[in-house]
């Protein structure tokens, strides 16, 4: 029976992130991976597959090119399932051997099997040969992720109705589609599909979407899309889904039907942890899966099991759950390590892209905030124009009692690397000044940044800017 100082179960953003900081601190650490390869769910149906997707359909289909060009244009005229897999398979290949070579240069053990606890210091780990051993440690990590939620009343098969897991499996495109939730993963997949030219359908039961981001925001990315020709329809609660004539067909309760070649379910996920016999060391999970833990150090109520990620639920994103590893490890190793920045980026890779950092305008709102407003549109941006943008948002909020950058709200292309300039000023308590005062690269879409911030600017009392 081998002893530890770290085991962490799973492979995926957390997992990896802990182990390679145990191992950094010459710590005998043990990663767990019930996969063939390491890397978990963000890996190989999650985060990389998604956006290699999104990637590929933005190169083949012209999407970019298309304000100057007309609807019509194409960089390759046919399209298969095939092309998209082709690039998938090699980006997914890189990032596994990249995986396995910091995992060996930090000499970190991985073990290819399915582990679950058999007291609270020790698991057993089922091999793919069927064999069983056994293992201890001082402290353990569960980082196993999620997997998705699949209802009784939707009749999956893997061929024609799918998770959001086995989308990314297609063997061929379908010309039309129709998806279940409205969340980031199906916002996400909607989209992409769409830009393929497949016709879509969205379906939310309930009457909003996305409700985490700024309601401008949405009100422009729900006239982007719906312009594109994306069918979206709230407040349609699915009562019904079954397969006829080689269609899959949906019910909703207003009494609607509507049919398409495929469906995908994309209305939540588990956390991945029914196999795990968490009961056996006394930890409890929610309706969902999840484990709860102590916000800053990651401890579960065993104080020597920590867990870290989707696992844990919200925010639920690959860059927040490296953060949450590397912490947990630290603490559970005794280390001191720095706590993450208070703000964050959020990101949905839909076409367009939203991205957002801080709060929202109804946040401010609820909270009694005085605030000023400043807009800039990609396509009053000379680089705009250059790429053909006719549309993008960046918003800018701004507190009228310090100055200070209180949120950032962007739609458009890039808007998913452009949120980092408004994280780094909100986390370095910059004011809207920066924005003013500061020369820009031209021409960048970053000049957005400036646009809005002479927009609030402008506005906010002179009394105020003279302090």
């Amino acid at each position: 029976m081998s002893h530890y100082d770290l085991i962490v179960i799973g492979s995926g953003p957390a997992g990896r992130a802990a182990a390679i900081q145990a191992g950094k601190l010459k710590r005998k650490v043990l990663v767990v991976e019930r996969g063939r390869q390491v890397g978990g769910v963000s890996v190989h149906t999650g985060t990389i597959p998604s956006k290699t997707l999104r990637e590929t359909i933005m190169n083949l289909s012209g999407y970019r090119e298309r304000s100057f060009y007309g609807r019509s244009y194409r960089a390759k005229d046919v399209i298969k399932a095939d092309d998209l897999r082709k690039r998938l398979v090699k980006t997914l290949n890189f990032e596994v051997d990249n995986l396995d070579h910091m995992f060996s240069r930090n000499h970190v053990e991985v073990l290819h099997g399915e582990a679950h606890f058999t007291s609270k210091s020790s698991i057993e780990v089922i091999g793919e040969d069927s064999e069983r051993m056994t293992f201890t440690a001082d402290r353990f990590l569960i980082a196993t992720g999620t997997r998705p939620f699949r209802p009784e009343y939707i009749p999956f098969n893997g061929k024609t109705v799918l998770d959001s897991d086995e989308i990314i499996e297609l063997k061929a495109l379908p010309r039309s589609l129709i998806v279940i939730g409205a969340g980031v993963i199906g916002v996400e997949y909607a989209t992409m599909m769409q830009a393929l030219d497949v016709k879509v359908t969205l379906i939310e039961p309930r009457d909003t979407f996305l409700d985490f981001v700024d309601k401008t925001l949405i009100e422009e990315f729900t006239h982007e899309i719906r312009d594109s020709g994306l069918n979206i329809r709230l407040g349609s609660k699915v009562t019904k889904v079954y397969t006829e004539d080689d269609c899959v067909k949906v019910e909703t309760e207003n009494g609607r039907t509507c049919s398409a070649e495929m469906l995908l379910f994309a209305a939540g996920r588990m956390g991945a942890t029914d196999k795990l016999n968490l009961d056996g060391c006394d930890i409890e999970t929610d309706h969902r899966g999840r484990v709860k833990v102590d916000k800053d150090t990651h401890q579960s109520s065993q104080p020597h099991i920590y867990a870290a990620g989707d696992v844990i639920g919200f925010p639920s994103l690959a860059s927040t759950s490296l953060s949450q590893g590397r912490i947990a490890a630290c603490h559970a190793l005794g280390e001191k390590t720095l706590q993450n920045s208070p703000w964050f980026p959020y990101g949905i890779y839909s076409v367009p892209e939203i991205s957002t950092c801080g709060m929202s305008e109804e946040e401010l709102q609820d909270r009694g905030i005085p605030y000023e407003v400043g807009v800039g549109r990609f396509r009053e941006t000379s680089r705009g124009n250059i790429m053909g943008i006719d549309s993008g948002i960046l918003k800018m909020l701004v507190s009228l009692k310090t100055r200070r950058i209180l949120g950032v709200q962007i739609m458009g292309e890039g808007a998913t690397e452009l949120i980092h300039i408004g994280q780094a000023v909100m986390n370095l308590k910059g004011t809207v000044e920066y924005f003013i005062e500061n020369t820009f690269n031209y021409p960048t879409l970053a000049e957005a940044y400036k646009a809005a911030g002479f927009d609030a600017w402008q506005r906010m009392p002179k009394l105020e800017l003279d302090e």
